[in-house]
């Protein structure tokens, strides 16, 4: 009577996705894949494709908050040249009016009100400026990710198919020496045939 250490197990789940010819390509086990390399190797097997659009162009992305458009405005604007025109002007014209009106001066010299005013900026402007660098290396690092899915599946179908051609060359040239061998066989066969006629030929009695 078979008990259960009898029975053969089942493959595993991942033993039935993951192929050996993508595992062999990647020059990896099956537990070791990557969460991105078993995402690809999905998608080649359901022969899916695995690009996408950037984040803010496809129908299902996240609209950004307020404040992440704020950042991203405030970050786009404080590095245009419009910016360093405007705030370049600004501080020529406080200077210059509290220069002319030294005795009635807002912020004589040496404009201690503007350096508050500067360092008050830079400080809300430091942040809201990281703000969006972090968003934008996010996104870069999203993107980076999705290359190399798309890059590695690419080179996944590539050596498919090269296997695929070497492997109906291979069976294409059996193919050519099966015939070829076929044929060189019915060849000695029908010389043997000849052969074995030609002697009784020669013995037949003359008359």
């Amino acid at each position: 009577m078979p008990t259960d250490t009898d029975v053969p197990s089942t493959p595993t789940e991942p033993e039935k996705t993951v192929p050996q010819d993508a595992l062999r390509w990647l020059s990896c086990k099956d537990g070791d894949l990557t969460a991105a390399e078993r995402r690809v190797v999905e998608h080649l097997l359901r022969r899916q494709t695995i690009a996408r659009q950037p984040e803010g162009e496809s129908e299902g992305e996240r609209a950004p908050t307020f404040g992440e458009r704020m950042a991203d405005q405030v970050a786009r604007f404080g590095g245009s040249w419009m910016f360093i025109t405007a705030f370049l002007a600004f501080l020529v014209a406080w200077v210059g009016l509290n220069l002319a009106f030294e005795t009635r001066a807002l912020d004589p010299y040496p404009f201690i009100f503007l350096n508050l005013l500067l360092s008050m900026l830079a400080a809300l402007q430091a942040p809201v400026i990281m703000m969006s660098q972090n968003r934008q290396a996010a996104k870069d690092r999203a993107a980076a990710a999705h290359d190399y899915e798309v890059n590695l599946k690419a080179e996944m179908d590539i050596m498919g198919l090269h296997e695929k051609m070497d492997d109906m060359r291979t069976r294409q040239l059996e193919g050519l020496i099966a015939r070829q061998q076929a044929q060189i066989d019915s060849l000695i066969a029908l010389l043997h045939k000849n052969g074995q006629q030609a002697p009784s030929d020669s013995t037949a009695p003359t008359t």
